[in-house]
């Protein structure tokens, strides 16, 4: 579990960058683990100095004193403490939207950026593109259930050891279509960490396609499937002069 780090009291700021400043007073100055510095005073909800994902980030804390350097670019954030009230370090995560529990921990999950997370232990479930976090739970390990689209709707467990969606498009999708370029079948495979409808020929025919995020609806002129997306229609090949 990753931490963020509090200290208060006393402070000199110094500012180098856009606009060269120095300020001093009793502040509160938050240091996160991807090395953004925010230095707070009492009024407001904005920082009166920061630096945002700094390159590199140097922290000196001693029994009566703490201070640190922070460089992005050529801006350059110091803080020096002139008389210390506290200093603290919490174990801190991502915020996101509650999803339930876990079965086995207990402890609970959220939806972050593109993945389920649990808020104690770090565990991460990764989500497919346009996937849905359902309010369903898995009948096999008690995890939340998703929604996603690849050429059907299916809905899986999080845990894609526990269901795996390749295994559900795969049952589905597996040989459905033909090769364009050769007329083999077209197989559905995972490769550089991609879905794909691959040639049933390959390696002597390399032709592949992407599965995007949406329902099969129609049958394009070239013969591949056509896709309903968010973004509108399209065939299985993204360039196929017919789409």
């Amino acid at each position: 579990m990753e931490s963020i780090r509090v200290f208060a009291g006393d402070c000199t700021v110094h500012f180098e960058g856009s606009r060269d400043r120095t300020q001093r007073g009793r502040v509160v100055v938050v240091v996160k683990p991807d090395r953004t510095v925010l230095v707070h005073d009492v009024s407001g909800y904005q920082p009166v100095a920061w630096l945002t994902r700094a390159d590199s980030l140097t922290v000196e804390s001693g029994p009566g004193s703490f201070g640190l350097v922070a460089h992005a670019g050529e801006q350059v954030l110091t803080v020096e403490s002139n008389d210390v009230t506290g200093r603290a370090e919490y174990p801190a995560s991502e915020a996101g939207i509650p999803v339930g529990s876990h079965p086995k921990t207990g402890e609970p999950l959220v939806r972050t950026n593109g993945a389920v997370v649990g808020l104690d232990s770090g565990t991460e479930f990764r989500l497919p593109a346009g996937a849905t976090v359902l309010d369903e739970t898995c009948d096999d390990c008690g995890l939340p259930l998703m929604r996603t689209e690849r050429g059907a709707t299916f809905e899986v467990c999080i845990d894609r050891q526990c269901d795996p969606l390749d295994d559900r498009v795969k049952d589905r999708f597996d040989g459905e279509w033909s090769c364009p370029d050769c007329d083999s079948p077209m197989r559905i495979i995972r490769r550089s960490g991609r879905l794909l409808a691959g040639c049933d020929a390959y390696p002597e025919c390399e032709t592949a396609f992407s599965v995007p995020a949406g329902v099969v609806v129609d049958d394009c002129e070239c013969g591949l499937p056509v896709f309903e997306t968010e973004r509108g229609r399209r065939c299985l090949d993204s360039t196929c002069e017919f789409a």
